[in-house]
């Protein structure tokens, strides 16, 4: 299924969003709906003004609105879409810089969940120590074929997405897990490598790289080399640290 989306690419709209409250905010509207100011801030440890104002902030951005309320003392605030993008092909230096920024905030808050993980690990049953932690695979491809590498990879995520809307699609003993994706090149560009090409894809940044994705998941490989792990990611761009 096709989840709400917000794509941004306003550079302003890019920095707005590079920030790690503003990302905590969007994923716990996504995740618990919406909620006033106040509540926002007693689940994040937060001041009250400190959540209203980057509420309002992201409301200016398209990411966040106000929703009905109980009665005309409540504001409640929601998430307009479930899903964080951007295009990842700009050339404008303002934009690439702007994207850089926010990936860098994203960068940080995956690092952060994946040591939450790591601590509470061990008190995780076998059975999810199993099938949860960090790896890495080293993989020979052209551009072309990563775009149809991430493209297979985000069909099989997709099987999943009625689960994120519908609480009663979720099996028994299911639970939420952020599968951070980071696809980053290991060496710089070759000397004389020719300009760019245009992109073999549209180049939005997925959600699921980006907004929730540590690749959970056991064992390592490659060589060995430990992955940065992934706000809520499937979220770069964004779903995002998002959910």
């Amino acid at each position: 299924m096709s989840l709400p989306e917000v794509k941004l690419s306003d550079p302003k709209a890019l920095r707005g969003y590079a920030h790690p409250l503003r990302m905590a905010l969007i994923g716990l509207l996504r995740q618990q709906g919406p909620m006033t100011a106040t509540q926002a801030a007693e689940r994040l440890g937060e001041s009250v003004p400190n959540c209203s104002f980057h509420l309002r902030q992201l409301a200016k951005y398209g990411l966040a609105e106000r929703a009905p309320g109980a009665d005309a003392r409540e504001r409640p605030w929601r998430a307009t879409a479930l899903n964080t993008s951007w295009d990842d092909t700009s050339n404008d230096p303002q934009t690439r810089a702007a994207i850089d920024e926010l990936s860098a905030v994203q960068l940080a808050l995956y690092v952060r969940k994946a040591e939450e993980f790591l601590a509470r690990r061990a008190e995780e049953s076998t059975a999810w120590r199993a099938v949860t932690g960090f790896g890495d695979q080293q993989v020979y491809v052209t551009a072309e074929e990563m775009a149809a590498l991430r493209a297979r990879i985000d069909d099989l995520l997709t099987e999943y997405d009625d689960r994120l809307v519908d609480p009663t699609k979720r099996p028994a003993g299911s639970r939420k897990v952020s599968l951070i994706r980071l696809d980053v090149l290991a060496d710089p560009p070759p000397t004389g490598a020719p300009a760019d090409a245009p992109s073999p894809t549209a180049g939005a940044n997925s959600p699921r790289a980006g907004a929730n994705a540590v690749t959970v998941g056991a064992g390592s490989g490659g060589d060995g080399e430990p992955p940065v792990s992934g706000a809520e990611a499937r979220n770069p761009g964004e779903r995002e640290g998002d959910r």
